[in-house]
């Protein structure tokens, strides 16, 4: 090869020129550039130096060796007529061996090289031996050194096998000549049947039997030997077979660890797992585990809630639930494994079985919620958030409708609001969300939700009708969230409008006007002719400017459910308010006991959105369930997060549901002088959440001690087969509003023979269940006097004791009727009459103006002056 650069030579070996250089200079060579030539005799000074410093002698020799495997099976036959296969490998070597001075020399191995050689048959195993042909110089001094030592193994196993059994022989031999002995000192010792004599003289029944009993001993005991011998064989054949093993095991690693071929590395190696797997299966596995128990007792740190189970307190203590029951027993207080406990009975318990106590918050999840998602930012000007209340049929949707230039009012049932709509609207004067709320009753709770969640009211009155119980009501809702109240007075077109008596109604209330020294903004408005619409609004933007209203923009977004339902083809969606921040679309929310990403946003007008700012309400879909109106919500970090939470929050729920209070003598006494209460089980399905809830609400202030409602189960949706079952089981009436029932659960209805209702506006569904609930009272019993006679004078009769004359003043007296006699108009006796005689004919009836004689069943204490009143009872049904 013809003299190349320090660069050419780097880049032919693939290592950098500064580190060539660096080894050149070390191994004592002139170059010091990357230009210099590099001779031949430089070349192979550098290798040898590569190689001294590898730890590789320099006198080694280099060889190169090719195989070529080939394998083959061979069939036997065994004893029994049972066959066994061998799998056999032969290879073929070639050798190349390079001196320094002779060049390279080729020697070919054709002679067979056997490798391991693994027979199956009859669960036999048998290893051939690894052999080499002496005349093939390229096996390596590693192969040779493990066939010696295998070799003199196999020799020292065998020296082994001899002398053990020799040994064997030997002791079989001693224990044969013993036995023979012992037999001839018997035959000896027994005398023929015949003869029946020992020694010369004849032998008893007793030495006779024990004759026959040493015989049979004996026996045992020759068959006890040879089982013994058995025995003793196997185990020195399995103690030879395990050695052998053994023994080949260890050639084999040698094999590994030493310089063999990679080939014939990897069939022993492949042998010895093998090997080493047979034996560990065979091998029977001991204990792994131990328990060690504690020597003394142990304290911990118990980590408690303000509420914990009684199984979540044993477990925490390592104890048995039953041991904290007995505690619980001993403190007065009677609890099951799955009732919770407060906070203090079980650092009481806890005390008691000597552990440290930390009390900790139920509501550590949410709050590293919030700490993660915590709102850090600039505040700027937003919308108002302003809630139309106001009683029912005054005008507050036909308000909005005309604002919105929408015909809402007439998409509602009945022309009544039934949900919360939320709407972002633009006026000439800025831009304004409004929250629609529901008048009615029933919607105490929803409009409840509504002020919370506003800036500004606007207390929709009508000016023909005044002030109302629902005006009232929501007066009162907007000074608990202490939120400013602008006065519009609707219905000013029609004929009947008194604007200024509503205004007096409104000052006893305590909303007075600014023209009469007040503070609140009165607007005289038409919904039908939109006359004052616009200075509505001047109101409402001004007074938004008084509040200052502002939010943060930037981060996560956080609000509060306005309305959530189930549709049929989305799935659940949730209308919802935010408040502070920007939700995106694809963020996950957690909403309640709810959670899910927002897969889109939806605007009051129907548009997809990608962002939705503070004071703007938009419908999401992407919840796994329909959260509760009023239900705050928040942007988590990610799914496991919001899933945590929700879970948390479902399980809290699911915990008040289900917890009673612990029993007590108190409560236990309390329970038992309880009057029995009838109820009305229902089960309520609505189109919405806030429906839902406001259905449920009414029906459960329905009743009173005698009669109540029970809702057994309610959801949002379609009434499906599962709440037909649930109706069945606990006989209650099915209510559906504004839902229906498929086809599976009509079929199960028509069955069942369910009472199945559909509505659509709630004051029907009340009025029926009220209606229900009258009929299930029992009836009252009212008492109507039909007639007084006054005691003139008293008989004695010697049939009916004493007879009283009397005159009747008012009214008629019947036989048949019930009594009362009256001294001083208190009454001293009640009971039935015995006689009733007009002079000396017994009659049924006496009018007024006529005399009588009364005979009192029962009574002789009849004087002068008493008045004996007669009374009827009757039953009169009774309403709630």
């Amino acid at each position: 090869m013809a003299d190349v650069t320090v660069s050419q030579l780097a880049e032919s070996v693939g290592t950098p020129v500064d580190r060539l250089l660096q080894q050149m200079q070390e191994a004592g060579l002139p170059q010091k550039s990357d230009g210099d030539q590099v001779s031949e005799d430089q070349k192979q000074v550098l290798l040898a130096y590569v190689k001294k410093t590898h730890g590789e002698p320099e006198d080694a020799p280099t060889k190169i060796t090719l195989k070529r495997r080939t394998l083959s099976t061979l069939k036997t036959s065994g004893s029994a007529g049972r066959g066994r296969t061998v799998n056999v490998e032969v290879r073929k070597k070639r050798t190349y061996i390079r001196s320094t001075d002779e060049g390279v020399t080729e020697i070919e191995a054709e002679a067979p090289v056997e490798a391991a050689a693994v027979a199956v048959a009859a669960g036999v195993e048998e290893a051939a031996i690894i052999q080499s042909e002496p005349n093939v110089p390229a096996v390596s001094d590693a192969v040779a050194s493990a066939q010696a030592m295998r070799r003199a193994a196999q020799a020292e196993a065998e020296a082994d096998a001899n002398r053990r059994r020799d040994e064997a022989q030997a002791k079989a031999a001693a224990e044969l000549a013993a036995q023979k002995a012992k037999e001839d000192a018997a035959k000896q010792q027994v005398v023929s049947k015949e003869a029946g004599k020992i020694e010369g003289r004849p032998a008893t029944e007793k030495e006779l039997e024990e004759q026959r009993i040493s015989a049979r001993k004996d026996k045992r005991d020759r068959s006890d030997l040879d089982d013994a011998d058995a025995k003793e064989k196997r185990a020195k054949q399995g103690t030879r077979k395990r050695r052998v093993e053994a023994l080949l095991e260890d050639e084999v690693e040698e094999l590994i660890v030493g310089g063999a071929p990679e080939e014939l590395k990897e069939t022993a190696t492949l042998g010895l797992s093998v090997s080493r797997h047979k034996r560990a299966k065979a091998k029977p596995a001991g204990p792994r585990h131990q328990f060690k128990a504690p020597t003394e007792e142990i304290k911990r740190e118990v980590e408690i809630g303000e509420t914990i189970t009684v199984a979540q307190l044993a477990n925490k203590m390592s104890v048995k639930a039953i041991q904290v029951i007995k505690a619980l027993m001993s403190l007065g207080v009677m609890a099951t494994i799955n009732q919770s406990i407060d906070q203090e009975t079980a650092m009481m318990v806890a005390e008691e079985f000597g552990h440290a106590v930390k009390t900790v918050a139920d509501n550590e999840v949410e709050q590293n919620l919030d700490s993660q998602m915590s709102l850090v930012g600039e505040q700027h000007v937003r919308a108002p958030v302003v809630t139309v209340m106001g009683h029912v049929d005054h005008g507050k949707t036909s308000l909005l409708d005309y604002i919105r230039s929408s015909r809402v009012a007439k998409g509602e049932a009945g022309g009544i609001t039934q949900h919360i709509g939320a709407y972002r609207v633009t006026t000439e004067h800025g831009e304004i969300c409004f929250i629609d709320t529901p008048g009615h009753a029933a919607f105490s709770a929803m409009r409840a939700r509504g002020a919370n969640a506003t800036d500004i009211v606007i207390l929709v009155v009508a000016a023909d009708d005044g002030v109302m119980p629902q005006t009232e009501e929501a007066i009162k809702h907007a000074r608990a969230a202490n939120a400013p109240i602008v006065v519009a007075l609707n219905k000013m077109d029609k004929e009947g409008a008194e604007p200024d008596r509503v205004k007096n109604e409104l000052v006893v209330k305590g909303v007075v006007p600014e023209e009469w020294g007040g503070d609140t903004q009165f607007v005289e408005v038409s919904a039908l002719t939109g006359d004052g619409i616009d200075n509505l609004l001047e109101a409402v933007l001004l007074q938004a400017e008084l509040l200052e209203l502002k939010a943060v923009f930037d981060g996560p977004a956080r609000g509060i459910i306005i309305e959530s339902e189930l549709d049929k083809g989305r799935g659940p969606v949730a209308t919802l308010l935010v408040q502070n921040g920007t939700l995106k679309q694809g963020d996950i929310i957690v909403a309640g006991e709810y959670y899910g990403r927002a897969r889109a946003l939806i605007d009051d007008k129907g548009k997809n959105l990608k962002t939705a700012g503070p004071a703007m309400p938009v419908a999401i879909l992407g919840l796994n369930g329909t959260p509760a109106a009023g239900d705050p919500f928040q942007v988590a970090m990610d799914e496991r997060t919001a899933r945590e939470v929700a879970q948390f929050r479902l399980d809290r729920a699911k915990e008040e549901r289900l917890a009673t209070p612990a029993t007590s003598l108190d409560n236990l006494l309390l329970s038992f002088s309880a009057t029995d209460v009838n109820y009305l089980n229902v089960v309520v399905k609505a189109d919405v959440r806030g429906s839902l809830e406001a259905i449920v609400s009414a029906l459960n202030e329905l009743g009173n001690d005698e009669v109540k409602v029970s809702v057994v189960t309610s959801g949002v949706g379609g009434i499906t087969e599962s709440d037909v079952n649930y109706a069945l089981t606990s006989g209650a009436v099915l209510f559906g509003f504004n839902v229906r029932a498929d086809n599976a659960a009509r079929r199960l209805v028509d069955a069942e023979q369910i009472d199945l209702r559909y509505y659509k506006v709630i004051y029907d569904l009340v009025d029926d269940v009220k209606a229900a609930l009258s009929g299930m009272l029992s009836p009252e019993v009212r008492e109507d006097i039909v007639g007084i006679a006054e005691v003139k004078d008293v008989f004695e009769s010697k049939k009916f004791g004493s007879v009283a004359g009397c005159m009747v003043i008012e009214g008629t007296v019947y036989r048949a009727k019930k009594i009362r006699v009256l001294r001083d108009n208190v009454v001293i006796y009640e009971g039935e009459l015995e006689s009733l005689r007009h002079y000396k004919d017994e009659v049924a009836q006496v009018k007024r103006g006529t005399e009588c004689g009364i005979g009192v069943k029962n009574y002789n204490d009849v004087r002068v002056g008493d008045q004996i009143e007669v009374f009827d009872t009757r039953e009169v049904a009774r309403h709630l």
